[in-house]
Parts: structure tokens; sequence; C-alpha cells
């Protein structure tokens, strides 16, 4: 997620996310925005939170949304797998296996549903 340094005005730096921005209150967003110089969040008493939120996420260069991250299993091998099962689905159909089709497409939503499962 995109992060940027911040002075406050105690002089402390600290690291800004998206998260943390959405959950301060229209007084601390502005209070963060009169001390940039940007043109994003320039007449920032006048915007409300929403604008103000996508104003200072475009001063700092921080990313307005979050990245999922799939962790402990392979996600390459088991989109690969999926591609796979695809292909074989396509020729179950094509032979009117219903049987078979059904078995593959069960398989395929497990696999879909083990990457949700593994991503934070």
């Amino acid at each position: 997620m995109g992060e940027e340094e911040h002075v406050d005005t105690n002089g402390s730096a600290n690291t800004l996310t998206y998260q943390e921005l959405k959950h301060k209150t229209v007084a601390q967003l502005r209070e963060i925005a009169a001390g940039i110089e940007h043109e994003a969040v320039k007449g920032y008493t006048q915007l409300n939170k929403e604008h103000l939120l996508e104003a200072l996420c475009k001063a700092l260069n921080i990313d307005t949304f979050e990245h999922h991250k799939v962790v402990g299993i392979d996600k390459t091998a088991i989109k690969a797998k999926i591609k796979e099962l695809k292909k074989k689905r396509d020729q179950a159909l094509a032979a009117r296996n219903h049987a078979e089709h059904k078995n593959i497409l069960r398989h395929i939503h497990q696999l879909k549903r083990k990457i949700r499962k593994a991503t934070v």
C-alpha cells in the first residue's frame, strides 16, 4: 500500500496510509492539508471529507485502494491448474460427459476458494 512520510506539528515523523487517513476526522485531515504545498489540496478548507481524502492521497502519492496479497500458497501454480482444468472442462462439455464436467467445475471452485482464503 502507498505510504508517505508526514511530519506533524510535534515534529515526529509517522507513516500515513489510506486507511489511517480514512479514519481521521475532517478537522484532522484539514490540519494535515494545511502543512502541504500541493495543487491538489488548494482550497482544503472548503472540501468535504471525501474530496479532501482524495486530494491528500494525490498530494502524498498514497494509493486509494488496498492491495491484497496471497500468503501461504503458490498462487501461480493454482492458477495454472485452474487453466488446465478449464480446458478439460471444455472437452468434457463437448463430449457431453456431464458427470466429468460437474467434477471439474467443483474442483475449479475449490481451487478458487483456496486462493480467496489465503488472501490477506
